[in-house]
């Protein structure tokens, strides 16, 4: 086995036996690493940022939306004048 390689199984070894440790000890998305459990205050904040992300997506859409239709409404009065 040449250095490469050994590197590469070494690399994998280390991120397999991270993964068991987490697995083992819990940490999780909804967890601390001290071990305690995220606050109800910071779940709050948590739920409050998704429903801002998801209304700046819905806006996004719309104005994407705007966009485009005055994007086909600009090349149709082009059109039109050229056809004069």
């Amino acid at each position: 086995m040449n250095h490469g390689e050994f590197t590469a199984v070494m690399i994998v070894a280390i991120v397999m036996f991270a993964s068991i440790i987490r697995a083992k000890y819990g940490y999780g998305r909804h967890r601390r690493r001290d071990g305690g459990e995220i606050p109800p205050s910071d779940q709050g904040e948590t739920l409050r940022l998704r429903d801002e992300v998801k209304e700046l997506k819905e806006r996004l859409k719309v104005l994407e939306r705007i966009t485009v239709e005055k994007e086909n409404s600009l090349a149709k009065e082009i059109e039109s004048l050229r056809d004069r």
